[in-house]
């Protein structure tokens, strides 16, 4: 392995971590201080909904930005860092589900029409297609396993996706944040709107530093 790009894999990794937390630290402290706190099976709509960002982000960005990033945080053989890969993508996925149908259940408590803006068509976009990168993952590198040619031709397919997904998915996350501002008709001097957009940053940040930290990884076969 090159040196070099073992050090900066190494420390764009932790950079990521560090924007991770920090966007995980600002939506849990946007959705509790302002927004009244999350829980699906509450009566409230807006504890309902809240469960959507969290999950949206918790799963589908940062859960499977970790498993991008398992080859370089995992000290362990290549088949356990495959399979923890495997493990938290599907985590992931699972939350992700979870936070649309708790969209779905507010959209249903307020009586408002689903699938209507770009937001909501990135997001269902990203999670259908996380469920296809993650099924055809699996045929090819785990059960049952493909020729060692074809994985290696898969392999590129397959990180690239990933990576475009993962940014598929932060735009839903960004653009939701956005709407929901606007929703909200939060004026550009008050403090939750100035959170938002601290959250977003950082929401964009983990995702440039996960991609930064793929793209330099050597990954093995």
């Amino acid at each position: 392995m090159d040196t070099r790009y073992h050090v900066s894999a190494s420390r764009m990794t932790i950079v990521a971590h560090l924007f991770g937390i920090t966007a995980l630290i600002l939506l849990i402290a946007w959705l509790l201080h302002y927004r009244g706190g999350l829980d699906y099976e509450s009566n409230n709509p807006d504890r309902v909904f809240n469960v959507h960002p969290f999950l949206m982000f918790f799963g589908l960005i940062f859960i499977v930005g970790e498993a991008m990033m398992t080859y370089k945080t995992i000290p362990a053989e290549h088949n356990v860092q495959k399979f923890i890969h495997m493990v938290l993508q599907l985590i992931g996925i699972i939350l992700g589900i979870i936070g649309l149908c708790a969209v779905f259940k507010f959209h249903d408590m307020i009586n408002v029409s689903d699938v209507y803006s770009l937001h909501s068509w990135l997001g269902i976009t990203a999670i259908c297609l996380f469920c296809l990168q993650w099924v055809f993952g699996f045929f090819a590198f785990v059960a049952p396993k493909a020729s060692s040619p074809t994985r290696m031709k898969f392999m590129a397919i397959h990180i690239c996706v990933g990576r475009a997904l993962l940014y598929m998915a932060i735009c839903a996350a960004l653009t939701g944040l956005m709407e929901k501002a606007t929703f909200l008709q939060l004026g550009p001097n008050q403090r939750e709107f100035r959170l938002i957009n601290f959250t977003g940053l950082a929401i964009l940040l983990f995702g440039i530093f996960v991609d930064l930290s793929v793209t330099l990884a050597h990954y093995v076969y």
